[in-house]
């Protein structure tokens, strides 16, 4: 029986046994389990530290000041509630098709489409930010300055495809090394940090303390709000820590892996975010940053060392491909899981013979080369504009997930389904206070005006889009599941 069998059926209808008649993903036959317990450790090291922290950590600082830990501080709560939930639903049913296969299990068909398309909306966007990123990096060493900078996103564009394309174990390996990196790259900032501040070292003319806060205009030196509207961007620095729920269908034994892997997530976030923006607070005044550069080369630049600023760079660079490295893959997973049922391209649920759905993974590279093109028309512009509405995507995915995660508290309740012992606590009052605070992210965006109250004024567009997919689609699916019944 087929996932879409058991989405059409009430649950009112499942039987008293969940155990009698497992729910069964039909977009997960045919991937191999090639990813050990270190890869899914380090993916959910790398989906907790992304371009958002590396890059965006920089502008972010210089517009609200050292307050700027506490917006990630509580970004972080909520994206571990989120991760969390996922978490013990993929103990209930590990799936590549992840929380689009949960919504078509509990909410049905058209629960599982808006869930998978503001998914792809999130990392089609993201691919561009990323790949934006990544050719702004480029430009920071002397032989690159004079390269156009949709060329250099191209290449980086080019490079993550072809690994993606071969086999998951690739994609696993990259994704090892990548957050190898950013993890080594960040220790030794704070190593190097901590030494700073202790030492009184001076770095550009400026005394690490804290008197580069008290003196500077305290915690909040432009006032709260400023904080409070960086919040929507700074959701954007926790967009992948889905991804390892969506890598637990590629892996063996996931109910031994995954509660270690996300139960870590807590940790990093505020060791090395909240550590991060403290530090880099503490050595500089938040006036030395901008959105220019990542905070963390402001810093090696500032010092003098020889080639360390080289090096930091070359370790956000690496932060980006990791970044569009997981959006190819996780995107291609999803899109097979909605292809299969219909509310996707068929070519997207097609795969190679190393068991990579390389239709999906096409199509989200396919809007990473429009993000060349708009490198090429927008440069300065492209990676705030597509960070807003990879935002929008984020939050849709993240509602879902939440709004998944009720419904299956509640078909527990009932005695429908049986909850793991690893489960979100406080349920169901965790899930209602997370889709509050990503309700006010929304509201915080319109209320910051410019770009994102642009992207606000959108979402009517975005559910008409939606609304018009599904009468597209909504024939296809309804005989793929005629088909599955017959």
């Amino acid at each position: 029986m087929t996932d879409r069998v058991t989405a059409a059926e009430p649950l009112s209808a499942a039987p008293a046994n969940p155990a009698a008649a497992p729910h069964v993903d039909a977009g997960d036959a045919g991937y191999r389990k090639d990813l050990k317990s270190r890869h899914i450790n380090m993916i959910a090291i790398g989906g907790a530290i992304g371009t958002g922290l590396f890059l965006g950590a920089g502008g972010r600082m210089s517009q609200a000041g050292p307050s700027l830990f506490i917006a990630y501080a509580v970004c972080g709560v909520f994206a571990f509630f989120v991760v969390r939930a996922l978490g013990e639903l993929v103990l209930y049913r590990p799936s590549s098709g992840a929380f689009v296969s949960y919504a078509r299990e509990f909410m049905g068909e058209k629960g599982a489409y808006t869930a998978g398309w503001l998914y792809f909306l999130n990392w089609s966007t993201t691919a561009v930010a990323d790949i934006t990123a990544a050719a702004t990096y480029a430009h920071f060493w002397s032989m690159f300055s004079d390269v156009p900078q949709w060329i250099l996103a191209l290449i980086a564009l080019a490079v993550v495809l072809a690994a993606n394309l071969i086999s998951v174990k690739y994609f696993g390996e990259m994704e090892f090394w990548f957050a190898i990196v950013k993890v080594a790259a960040l220790v030794a900032f704070m190593l190097v940090g901590i030494f700073l501040v202790v030492t009184s070292h001076d770095v550009g003319g400026s005394t690490p303390g804290l008197a580069n806060i008290t003196d500077n205009g305290g915690i909040f030196p432009n006032g709260v709000m400023p904080m409070m509207l960086l919040i929507q961007g700074v959701v954007f620095a926790y967009a992948s820590v889905e991804l390892c729920g969506v890598a637990a269908g590629e892996t063996e034994n996931p109910e031994k892996i995954m509660p270690k892997a996300i139960n870590s997530i807590m940790w990093r976030v505020g060791l090395f975010y909240v550590g991060s923006v403290v530090l880099l607070a503490l050595i500089l005044p938040y006036t030395a940053y901008s959105g220019d550069q990542s905070p963390f080369v402001t810093v090696f630049d500032k010092l003098g060392i020889p080639g360390a600023a080289g090096v930091m760079n070359l370790v956000v660079l690496t932060a980006a491909l990791s970044s569009l490295n997981s959006g190819l893959y996780s995107t291609g997973r999803i899109l097979r899981s909605m292809s299969l049922a219909g509310s996707a391209p068929k070519f997207t649920g097609v795969m190679n013979k190393g068991g990579v759905p390389y239709g999906g993974i096409l199509l989200t590279a396919g809007f990473g080369v429009l993000g060349v093109a708009l490198n090429y028309v927008m440069p300065g512009e492209a990676f705030e504009l597509v960070l807003n509405f990879a935002s929008i995507g984020i939050i849709g995915t993240w509602a879902m997930i939440m709004v998944c995660s009720l419904l299956f508290w509640r078909a527990a309740k009932r005695g429908k389904v049986t909850r793991p012992g690893y489960n979100l606590p406080w349920a169901p009052y965790t899930q209602i206070v997370t889709l509050g605070f990503l309700a006010s992210v929304l509201v915080l965006m319109w209320l910051d005006g410019g770009i994102g109250r642009t992207t606000v004024n959108c979402l009517p567009l975005i559910a008409a889009a939606l609304v018009g997919g599904w009468f597209l689609v909504r024939g296809r699916v309804r005989s793929t599941s005629a088909a599955d019944r017959g």
